[in-house]
């Protein structure tokens, strides 16, 4: 295939270097990058007093690198502001949070067009593009301007909302008309898909032609659902490497018997964290039995702290844990530990092998790779059994989870009843189905479904 150029917000390092708490979205680039030739373009996450656009190169575990350094003012505006105090809410249908100043608008549009001045520069003949998320939504538009012609593909791994709600954008029509320089756009779900399509026919009046292609003008792409994958096979060898075999062992040591919840997720207020912790305290207060016999472990490392919607949440959840620990704990029991820091990936695979439940319940997610990486770690022996929420994008594949209402506190609750009474039987047939599903459609079959719609468009501009 083509030489491959990604383009992120961020570009964190590679695996081999990378910080304890790399994202699902970094692991998946990397793996796609090792497969082609190409480079991965962003921010370093570094600030300069001036920008200057110098660009960053560098080689490492197989994947090439171009950062920049953003000025600290665009760093407030597009990232801390447009970025996640505008869209990432609406995004996420949290319109009650959404900031809509006019500077944050402007900063996102600047760092726009300074990755697309800089990086323009690296791409060459039958490159493909390949643009990602809700930070460089007008990308392509800008790349577009500077004479670029190649094929370009946008993949947004957040969901998109319902029209009623993506029209509380004071800019939603430009937002959306400047994805139309991109000759593919892909979603998570067929759901957020739906939603463009709904925002495309009632509020511009397009519809699709006979080759499933929206036209304006002189301007044409095409929509894709393409969920996105981990490398399942990868993961389940990391779960029975020295380093995860000594944390489960860990883990089982520190249980003393009982048995173990894990919920792993950023401090984000779309994960339903709070829910997740209403939802456990009913359980103990519905099943007084089972104190001492099990044990949430929550680990949550901090992001964004910089936006205040952020602080608001830590301040929600450390009171949260302290009074239900308060009022449930014994001498030799703590409910809920309550970690904030991120853990390498091999620890985490073996504290998902340790742990009976996977407790995955954000209240909306574009698709979740933590609920993926836990079926992938899980003994075929003696599987434990993931709780799902229905908002998440992995629902739609991992259908065999215990699928629950994050919302709903009882469902919780009764979602956790029912993982701990699931006989072996069933917890198997249930993963062997799941465990199907993350080592087909993993994180190969994502690039290759997406990169091979992206070559056969034919070049039109």
């Amino acid at each position: 295939m083509s030489r491959l150029i990604i383009v992120s917000n961020r570009v964190q390092p590679p695996a081999d270097t990378a910080p304890a708490n790399q994202g699902g979205l970094a692991v998946a680039l990397a793996s796609a990058l090792r497969e082609h030739d190409g480079i991965w373009c962003g921010w370093s996450g570094e600030t300069t007093d001036v920008f200057t656009g110098d660009i960053r190169m560098q080689t490492a575990a197989g994947v090439t690198t171009a950062t920049i350094d953003l000025e600290e003012q665009d760093v407030e505006e597009y990232y801390n502001g447009f970025a996640n105090r505008t869209l990432w809410p609406l995004l996420h249908h949290r319109t009650d949070l959404a900031e809509h100043e006019r500077e944050f608008a402007g900063g996102y549009e600047r760092v726009n067009q300074r990755f697309a001045d800089i990086f323009a520069p690296l791409i060459e003949g039958d490159d493909l593009v390949w643009v990602h998320d809700y930070h460089l939504f007008p990308l392509g538009r800008d790349l577009r301007q500077l004479g670029v012609r190649n094929r370009i593909g946008f993949f947004l791994h957040t969901p998109w909302p319902p029209t009623q709600l993506l029209l509380s954008l004071p800019s939603h029509r430009t937002l959306v008309e400047s994805l139309f320089d991109y000759d593919l756009i892909g979603f998570q779900t067929e759901e957020w898909l739906n939603n463009f399509e709904h925002y495309l026919s009632t509020e511009l009046g397009l519809e699709p032609n006979a080759d499933g292609e929206y036209r304006l003008g002189e301007r044409s792409f095409r929509v894709l659902a393409c969920p996105i994958g981990i490398d399942g096979e990868e993961f389940a060898e990391l779960s029975r490497s020295p380093a995860a075999r000594y944390s489960r062992y860990r883990m089982k040591q520190s249980a003393t018997g009982r048995d173990l919840i894990v919920g792993v997720d950023r401090l984000d207020y779309s994960k339903g964290l709070e829910e997740r912790f209403l939802g456990y305290e009913r359980f103990l207060a519905n099943n007084p039995e089972q104190h001492s016999e099990v044990f949430l472990l929550q680990i949550a490392p901090p992001s964004r702290g910089e936006v205040e919607s952020y602080q608001a949440i830590r301040s929600t959840l450390d009171a949260l844990s302290g009074r239900i620990n308060g009022n449930y704990a014994d001498i030799d029991w703590v409910p809920i530990r309550y970690v904030n820091q991120g853990y390498p990936r091999a620890k985490l695979a073996g504290i998902y092998r340790a742990a009976k439940i996977g407790l995955v319940t954000p209240l909306r997610d574009g698709m979740n790779l933590v609920a993926k990486e836990y079926v992938a770690a899980q003994d075929p022996e003696d599987p434990g059994v993931l709780i799902l929420s229905r908002f998440a994008g992995a629902a739609a594949q991992l259908k065999d989870a215990v699928l629950v209402n994050p919302y709903s506190s009882d469902d919780i609750a009764d979602g956790i009843s029912q993982a701990l009474t699931m006989r072996r039987g069933e917890r198997t047939a249930r993963w062997e189905a799941m465990m199907h599903n993350v080592t087909t459609e993993n994180v190969a079959w994502w690039l290759r479904r997406f990169t091979d719609a992206l070559e056969k468009r034919p070049t039109t501009r």
